[in-house]
């Protein structure tokens, strides 16, 4: 399974449109959204996708109950904290915005979940902690350079792309 991961996006909408062409592109089958999403219409944008979509809300993500009917408008999986996106093959994908050190660090130590993606540092990350890959796409703003990830879960691959 290929899955777009992006974060940070601050309302940035025309970055996030570039981001899910290059999802595209990647055919990938789901996108994640970190958190920090900025706006009902980047949650429209990531609704638009070719792919299921999931987004947590972030810490400068402060009106929850617009972006929640946003989300739903738009068919797209919307958790305040955490949310999972299921493997298919009876594991799931986690994510969660990052800004709540023990909420991260309680899903990276549990090792429940093979991948946690987060973001609020806008600064890619690929790790292993133990058993668990830690996976940060890094930002659409604020960044010197602005990227997304996709994750092949297959061939257990990540690649960081740049978005102009």
């Amino acid at each position: 399974m290929k899955i777009g991961i992006v974060s940070d996006t601050h309302g940035q909408a025309e970055r996030l449109r570039e981001a899910m062409e290059l999802f595209r592109v990647h055919a990938v089958d789901a996108v994640v959204h970190c958190g920090d999403v900025g706006s009902e219409r980047c949650v429209e944008l990531l609704g638009s996708a070719d792919a299921e979509a999931w987004l947590v809300a972030g810490n400068v993500d402060r009106n929850i109950p617009a972006l929640s009917a946003a989300a739903a408008r738009h068919a797209v999986h919307f958790a305040g904290d955490v949310v999972e996106l299921p493997l298919g093959d009876g594991r799931n994908l986690v994510a969660t915005h990052g800004h709540d050190a023990a909420i991260l660090g309680e899903l990276i130590g549990g090792a429940k979940f093979p991948y946690v993606c987060h973001g609020h540092t806008h600064k890619r990350r690929d790790e292993r902690v133990g058993a668990v890959r830690v996976i940060n796409p890094g930002a659409l703003f604020n960044a010197r350079v602005h990227t997304v990830a996709v994750l092949d879960t297959d061939a257990d691959t990540v690649e960081h792309l740049i978005v102009s």
